[in-house]
């Protein structure tokens, strides 16, 4: 049976991915609240791709697979704005979901089982190097060590984040079980931008 627990949901206008960095500035008083609360226990509260809805006010309509966000670091400058730098650590999908009267979501969640190393195999050994190319250009910083340009399943979500995908492409590749298949589709659209013969 997979895990099952109870996350606090935060919709929003992006996909979080495994190992991903995700800085986000809370000030709405729901998700201050989340946050506090987060902090306090060492939890890590669910992202969701918006499916309807917006990102501020009335609650959104979450996507049903979304990530887990761990805290990873906080600093608050200006009172009532808090900026937190998290980290994506593994996906879940929604089994039912309640709002409370303050509109902060939570939900029920199934974790789904973290991918397991997969080397990469020749024919997908061309999107670590794609992936290598964007990291020199963008800065490292910008992505979690250690580096794993070997291995599908990082290859895959880093290329997932810096491709310039619709939205809706990105939540369906985080909704791919296999890294294999999940890099194929990615190729693919690398094949299609004219990025990769």
């Amino acid at each position: 049976m997979p895990a099952q627990e109870t996350l606090p949901i935060f919709p929003l206008n992006t996909v979080l991915f495994p190992g991903g960095i995700l800085p986000l500035k809370i000030f709405e008083q729901r998700y201050l609240d989340m946050t506090t609360i987060c902090l306090r226990y060492n939890r890590p509260f669910g992202v969701c791709l918006i499916k309807e809805g917006n990102e501020v006010g009335v609650p959104a309509a979450p996507e049903p697979v979304g990530c887990t966000a761990a805290i990873t670091e906080w600093d608050m400058q200006q009172l009532g704005v808090l900026h937190l730098k998290t980290e994506g650590v593994q996906r879940f999908r929604i089994l039912n979901r309640q709002v409370a009267k303050n509109g902060l979501i939570s939900a029920e969640v199934e974790m789904l089982a973290a991918d397991q190393q997969t080397l990469l195999s020749p024919e997908l050994r061309v999107c670590a190097t794609v992936l290598k190319l964007v990291m020199e250009k963008m800065g490292m910083e910008h992505f979690p060590s250690p580096l794993k340009l070997d291995d599908a399943t990082w290859v895959s979500y880093r290329l997932a984040e810096v491709l310039p995908l619709k939205l809706a492409a990105k939540q369906e590749i985080l909704e791919i079980d296999d890294p294999v298949t999940r890099l194929q589709v990615i190729r693919k659209f690398l094949v299609q931008q004219g990025l990769l013969s």
